[in-house]
C-alpha cells in the first residue's frame, strides 16, 4: 500500500483543479455560468459566440454582453452516436442530447443538453445554463464546458 506524501489541502487543491474550456465565450462568477455573446451597437442584434461584425447590418460595432442564465428549449435531437474528429469528449462515448435554447428576446443558442432521454425533454421546457467535465487534459485539469439543464 503506498501513501500519498501531500497534505490534506495539496490533495483537495488537485481535486478542484478545472478551467473553462474557453474563457472568451464562457465565464464563471458569484451566481454561476454565464455565456458572452455581443450585441450590435447601431441594430441591437445578438450573437453567440462573440462576433467583430454584425451579421443583421455588417458594422463593426459589436459590445460584449452577458447573456441570460434561463431559456425555452426550442428544438433538440439526441446524438447517438461518436462525432468524427476533432471530437474532445470523453473516451467512453455517451449519447447527449443537443438542442436550441432561445434566451428570451435575446438569442438562440445551440448546447449540449444535459438531459439524452428524449422522453424526459419537451419543446417549451424551462432550461438553465449549467458548467459540465468535458475531459482532463494531460495534467489532470478537468475542463468545463457548457450545457442546458432542465430547470429545477
Amino acid at each position: 500500500m503506498s501513501v500519498d506524501p501531500r497534505s490534506s489541502d495539496e490533495k483537495a487543491a488537485d481535486v478542484r483543479k478545472h478551467r473553462l474550456i474557453d474563457e472568451g465565450i464562457l465565464v464563471e462568477d458569484e451566481d454561476g455560468p454565464r455565456l458572452v455573446g455581443s450585441s450590435c451597437r447601431s441594430c441591437r442584434t445578438t450573437t453567440f459566440p462573440r462576433q467583430e461584425a454584425c451579421p443583421k447590418c455588417a458594422r463593426v460595432d459589436m459590445a460584449d454582453s452577458l447573456l441570460p442564465r434561463r431559456g425555452t428549449l426550442w428544438s433538440f435531437t439526441v446524438q447517438g452516436f461518436r462525432p468524427k474528429p476533432p471530437y474532445a469528449g470523453p473516451g467512453e462515448f455517451v449519447p447527449y442530447g443537443v438542442g436550441y435554447v432561445e434566451l428570451p428576446g435575446v438569442v438562440l443558442v445551440e448546447a449540449v443538453l444535459t438531459e439524452n432521454d428524449p422522453e424526459r425533454l419537451r419543446i417549451g421546457d424551462e432550461m438553465e445554463l449549467v458548467l459540465v467535465p468535458l475531459r482532463r487534459d494531460e495534467d489532470g485539469t478537468e475542463i468545463l464546458t457548457f450545457a442546458f439543464a432542465p430547470a429545477r
